[in-house]
């Protein structure tokens, strides 16, 4: 994990300013965030991955020559707490060709949601994740893959692992492992809790008391407004949307009273860009 300075901020994936400013392919990404002033590319293969090893290779490239890091969102299909093994060991493979494409591109990270709870109960859902995941560790290390850092990811319906407990439970495998925290699904789930710039620091504090100052700093953060119901997470919105929250001003003062040196992807509804750019101004704004 290469030491920053600041927090920096990025999309996940391409979105309309990125098409309107007369760009048409990914490779082009790096070179555009560059002009920004944006620092963080988030590929995202939630419904597979699609893209080919020469484009890749040219994505990664880009990157690297513009000084933009990368991160890859593995395939939502991964499911570590299920009892079928056929479907654990796709998951494991879905969770490689990821790796593997991280590797292609430079990418640092990869970002995979833990899994569903589905019939069973939590518990039982959890110690089934946590011992494939343990063994997903030292296959990954075997592979030599070991260099990416795996980060999952906090999730925004109820019946899906990854409250903020579950993800430092997975946490715990393994130093090496970043938790990616997705304050929309946080907020979400708790039904609407993010509201002041002390919720934001209570969660903090929690993540900091179990994996420590260092993780805890350099944490791997989605963010965007999500509409929800009693379910959780129904949709993601726009910064211009003023119903729901969470709102980005008051995470951004604690990221500068804890100077902290995260990687923020906004998920915005295809504003992720923009939304990217009103987020980091609010940061600088604070420094």
């Amino acid at each position: 994990m290469k030491n920053r300075e600041y927090t920096v901020f990025g999309p996940s994936g391409n979105s309309e300013m990125f098409y309107n400013a007369g760009y048409k392919r990914s490779t082009q990404m790096p070179s555009y965030l560059k002009e920004l002033g944006l620092e963080w590319y988030e590929y995202p293969c939630g419904r597979g991955i699609n893209v080919g090893k020469e484009t890749a290779t040219e994505i990664g490239n880009n990157a690297k020559d513009m000084g933009i890091g990368m991160s890859i969102h593995a395939p939502y299909y991964i499911n570590f707490a299920n009892p079928d093994r056929e479907k654990i060991i796709n998951s494991k493979n879905n969770l490689f060709n990821a790796l593997n494409l991280a590797k292609t591109m430079n990418a640092q990270r990869v970002v995979f949601h833990p899994g569903t709870c589905r019939k069973m109960n939590r518990r039982q859902a959890m110690d089934i994740a946590i011992n494939e995941i343990k063994a997903v560790i030292s296959e990954i290390d075997n592979a030599g893959l070991g260099d990416i850092t795996i980060c999952p990811e906090t999730m925004g319906k109820m019946n899906q692992l990854g409250n903020l407990k579950e993800i430092m439970e997975i946490c715990q495998l393994d130093d090496r492992i970043i938790p990616t925290i997705d304050f929309g699904h946080l907020h979400a789930r708790r039904q609407g809790s993010l509201n002041t710039e002390e919720d934001f620091s209570n969660v903090l504090e929690a993540i900091e008391n179990k994996i420590g100052n260092y993780r805890a700093k350099n944490i791997h953060i989605h963010f965007s407004q999500l509409e929800f119901s009693s379910a959780g997470e129904r949709r993601h919105l726009t910064f211009d949307d003023e119903q729901y929250g969470p709102f980005f001003i008051n995470l951004a003062k604690q990221l500068v009273k804890r100077s902290m040196t995260a990687v923020i992807i906004c998920e915005s509804a295809n504003t992720m860009i923009r939304d990217a750019l009103t987020m980091k101004n609010m940061y600088r704004n604070l420094l």
